[in-house]
């Protein structure tokens, strides 16, 4: 059977209370099972998932992985919206968490991480009829989220959000 979607991602932190203020803050998720300093388990909203990120504590002392060894780079989430990639956008900023901005042409990305410098991507799909083809597929551009917003507006529902297969 082909695989489908991603359903969650689980992530090793240092503190799980610290990780939950701040995916519950960022993300919205809210917390559906908390074993203090140990574990979590988040949902995001109108998910159909029984969670959608696990969290588990390794501890203060736990080292980060070393950039460009092997393991996971970076987890996606998905908005519905531009307005709402701009709204986790200004948070992220305010968080000094942000670290990067992509326009994939297929999506309009911002790169950001965790408490623990673990990267996350938060993206906008385009319109599917509207990706780009060839050569410009490949192309990645600085995001001028602004201008994206000028663009399609803040409030057109792509992906998942608009109810197009994922």
């Amino acid at each position: 059977m082909p695989v489908r979607r991603l359903n969650h991602a689980v992530l090793y932190v240092r503190d799980v209370a610290r990780s939950v203020a701040f995916y519950t803050d960022t993300f919205g998720f809210k917390v559906d099972v908390e074993i203090p300093g140990r574990a979590a388990f988040l949902s995001a909203q109108e998910t159909l998932n029984d969670h959608d990120l696990g969290l588990f504590s390794v501890g203060a002392d736990a080292p980060a992985p070393p950039r460009g060894s092997v393991g996971l780079y970076h987890l996606a989430w998905e908005v519905g919206t531009l307005g709402e990639l701009a709204e986790i956008g200004r948070k992220l900023t305010a968080d000094n968490a942000l670290v990067g901005a992509t326009n994939h042409g297929v999506s309009k990305s911002l790169y950001a991480k965790d408490p623990d410098g673990i990267e996350f991507e938060v993206m906008w799909r385009v319109p599917r009829e509207q990706w780009p083809t060839g050569e410009e597929k490949a192309q990645l551009r600085s995001l001028d989220l602004q201008a994206e917003l000028d663009r399609w507006g803040a409030d057109l529902k792509t992906g998942a959000a608009a109810g197009s297969a994922t």
